[in-house]
């Protein structure tokens, strides 16, 4: 008689765990990370996402401060349609903007450049350039205020020794708002000038020196192989450039507010430095009308929003040109 073992029939592997059941088990395995980075997103969630959210739902009320809401539907964006203050804010906004960036941007790469290139002492000069963006800007603003004083600057006081006449930096049109730009072209110049330095510093020495071979000179150089490999940061640096730019507000505030003899939040005389900005300042915190403010800083937002979708389509087209 044969005796045949018999052996037990093999189990079927598991199958998957569900879908809830897998996430439970990696946020048992990874509760630490999340609660280490949950601070972030708590102060987000606090001071970031829901005052914007706040916002947007003031720019459809009046609302004074005190007292009940009233709710006004698209009334506070239709005034701002009309309002020849806001558009003249907005005109101001981006002739500043425009005499600010350009200089800005141009020193800086000559400043990266040379940098770049064998100059001594350039970790000092990296630091030096870059101590104007750290200081801070009321205290940069008073001292523009006042080197840029009609009667008592020092600027008109050296043109006094030229015998050259005074000039009414922070009463004319212009002045005014190159004055300002001046002052954002000091401060940002050294910020975009390090990141321009470390584009140019990633670029591959080996492609200089096959253009150098195949006979392209400095200026060729420059504009075939510097400039291309660089446009990813000249995008980064002009879109930062216009979110800032168009946000400018200490600038103005500190030049004109602390003057008794201008009206506070004005923007100088004939409001020629009252920003998009400032207005919306004015109208929210010193005329107690947060609806109307909102619905300003809510076209500003979506003027930003365009002029970056803008950028980003000018370098894309000019990248699949190159391509």
């Amino acid at each position: 008689m044969t005796n045949t073992r018999t052996t037990p029939p093999r189990e079927a592997p598991p199958g998957p765990r569900p879908a809830a059941g897998r996430r439970r088990g990696a946020l048992r395995t990874y509760w630490p990370h999340y609660l280490a980075i949950s601070p972030f997103y708590v102060l987000f969630l606090v001071f970031g996402l829901v005052p914007v959210l706040f916002s947007l739902y003031l720019a459809f009320q009046h609302w004074d401060g005190i007292g009940d809401m009233q709710f006004v539907g698209l009334r506070n964006f239709e005034f701002l349609v009309k309002d020849s203050t806001f558009w003249l804010s907005l005109y101001n906004t981006f002739v500043i903007w425009i005499m600010s960036t350009i200089p800005m941007l141009f020193l800086a790469l000559v400043l990266a450049v040379l940098l770049n290139s064998s100059v001594r002492f350039t970790s000092f000069y990296r630091i030096a350039y870059f101590i104007p963006n750290v200081t801070s800007l009321v205290a940069i603003a008073i001292v523009f205020g006042a080197v840029f004083s009609t009667n008592q600057g020092l600027i008109n006081a050296i043109l006094g020794w030229l015998h050259i006449g005074a000039v009414p930096w922070l009463s004319n049109e212009w002045t005014i708002k190159l004055v300002i730009a001046w002052l954002i072209t000091w401060q940002w110049t050294g910020y975009n000038a390090i990141l321009y330095l470390a584009g140019l510093q990633a670029i591959p020495t080996e492609m200089y020196e096959a253009a150098k071979i195949d006979g392209a000179g400095p200026v060729q150089t420059f504009f075939r192989i510097t400039i291309p490999q660089l446009r990813p940061i000249i995008l980064f640096t002009v879109v930062v450039s216009t979110i800032n730019g168009m946000q400018t507000f200490t600038e103005p505030q500190v030049l004109f507010g602390g003057n008794a003899s201008i009206n506070p939040n004005s923007g100088g005389p004939g409001q020629a430095g009252l920003t998009a900005i400032l207005y919306f300042y004015r109208e929210a915190f010193s005329n107690n009308d947060y609806g109307y403010g909102a619905a300003i800083a809510w076209a500003v937002f979506l003027v930003i929003l365009l002029f970056t979708a803008i950028n980003w389509r000018i370098v894309q087209r000019r990248d699949k040109g190159a391509a």
